[in-house]
């Protein structure tokens, strides 16, 4: 199963892949997209789905990953990020690549085991799991894959409970 982790935005958007193989999660990419601040937020935005589907083309994934909006003080930054979400799952569902939103909250809890833990802590446990040589860089990258890992820790689970719940089901 291949997962792409998106920490989005519409300056820079993290971006993570991992792979589970023999039980093991493996990173395979991972990085941020970015546009560029001087061109008006449609060319943006139309950028940001160019690069998103060069990067889903280039890894073919079984899921698609999204942190969950949060909608803190700034507001403008929220339908930012909102508008970036959107090009994102336009460009998944173009492909029928299954989507889920994490909280933060859910992705913390999934990586280190507390929904509470500093970003540092999260970067490292990132490095840990995913056994990588150096912390993943910059934030939006490390959070990215810690969106992966917490989509490919649960999904086998939710693909189990919901074909108990209904068995003709097919989930990612």
């Amino acid at each position: 199963m291949i997962v792409v982790g998106i920490d989005p935005g519409i300056a820079n958007t993290g971006f993570g892949v991992v792979r589970r193989r023999n039980g093991r999660l493996v990173a395979l990419d991972g990085g941020v997209l970015r546009t560029r601040a001087e061109r008006p937020p449609e060319q943006r935005l139309a950028d940001l789905f160019s690069q998103v589907e060069e990067l889903l083309d280039r890894h073919n994934p079984d899921a698609l990953a999204l942190e969950a909006l949060y909608f803190g003080q700034n507001v403008r930054s929220a339908f930012a990020v909102g508008q970036a979400r959107g090009v994102v799952l336009m460009a998944a569902g173009r492909r029928s690549i299954p989507c889920e939103d994490y909280t933060p909250q859910q992705v913390k809890g999934a990586v280190c085991g507390s929904g509470r833990a500093p970003k540092e802590q999260v970067t490292r446990m990132v490095q840990s799991l995913l056994v990588l040589p150096e912390p993943p860089a910059p934030d939006h990258a490390a959070d990215a894959l810690a969106v992966a890992i917490c989509h490919a820790n649960h999904a086998p689970f939710r693909s189990a409970t919901l074909r108990a719940q209904a068995p003709d089901a097919r989930v990612a």
